[in-house]
Parts: structure tokens; sequence; C-alpha cells
């Protein structure tokens, strides 16, 4: 059984009888909760990172019952919202740079070595990402947690970072099942 099933306990729910009102509605709940989801982001430190994932869950949600168009449209509306009213400007840039992966992990299945492109697409927003932070938008606080960890600790936060995403992936593709 998939991680987004669409049957729970014997209520079927019909894809083609879902109206673009429900879309919207559901949408707008779960905006509403991404959002607070990202403002909780600057109370706990280790949330910063934590909160960009659970509203990439809530995107697969959107993705699963919604399509792709409203995925594409709920993904700006929390990116901006978030960006806006979070009081933690790193944890919602990682969600405007890495969020979307739900939308784009289908795309990213059918093509040859797609670990190897998932990997690219991982370290690649990471790296433009923290780059955007640091040089253009000047987060001294954030470059002055970089110089104190060094590098060998910036490299184990990146290898833990892949494996947090390649972890979300499984959780994604629904690879978690009891057996």
């Amino acid at each position: 059984m998939s991680l987004f099933s669409e049957e729970k306990e014997g209520i079927a729910l019909d894809r083609n009888r879902r109206s673009p009102a429900f879309a919207v509605a559901l949408g707008g709940m779960l905006a509403a909760l991404a959002v607070v989801i990202m403002c909780l982001g600057g109370l706990i430190p280790i949330a910063t990172y934590v909160c960009p994932i659970v509203c990439s869950m809530l995107l697969a949600v959107m993705l699963k019952l919604c399509g792709r168009r409203f995925a594409w449209a709920w993904y700006a509306v929390v990116g901006i919202l978030s960006s806006l009213f979070s009081p933690d400007k790193e944890g919602a840039a990682v969600f405007l740079f890495l969020g979307y992966y739900p939308i784009l992990k289908p795309v990213l299945d059918r093509r040859r070595f797609r670990w190897l492109w998932k990997g690219l697409y991982f370290n690649g927003s990471i790296v433009v990402l923290y780059w955007l932070l640091l040089r253009l938008l000047g987060m001294g606080q954030l470059a002055e947690d970089f110089r104190d960890l060094g590098l060998a600790g910036l490299v184990l936060m990146l290898i833990m970072g892949n494996l947090v995403f390649f972890l979300l992936d499984r959780l994604l593709s629904g690879r978690f099942r009891r057996k």
C-alpha cells in the first residue's frame, strides 16, 4: 500500500469526481498549515531543515490529490508566504530551493542514472542556495556559524543532508512498507 493511498477505511476517493473547488479548499487548508509549520522553524535550530521537509510532504499530498497544476500553485503560495512571514529566512529559502522536489521526482525517476540526477539536483541547489544567502543577502550570522563549524563540519552537514534527502526520496516513493 502506497504512502498516499487513495482508499482509506473503506472510503474510496474518485479522482475524476474532484472539482476545482475541492482542490482550492484543500490547497488553502494545507497552505495555511504549511505556513504555520514554516513559522515554527525559528524555535528549534534543527527545525530550519525539518520544517521544509514536512512542507514537502504536504506538497506531495497536494500533488497526489489535486494534480501537478494545483501543486505548483500551492508551492508558489507557500513559498511566498513563508518568505514573508517566517522568522527563519534560511528555512524559507531551503523550502524555496528544495520544496518542489515532490513535483520534480516523477520526472527524475523516469531518467537513466536517476540517483545521479537526484544527487546533482540536491547538491547543486544547496550550493546555489547558500552562495545566494551568504553573498547576495549577506547573512552574517550564517557565515559566522559556518566558520565555527569548519570545513569538516560543513562536509559532514552536506553528507547528512544527502542522507536525509535520499530518505525523503524513498519515503515519497512509498518504499517504507510494512511486510
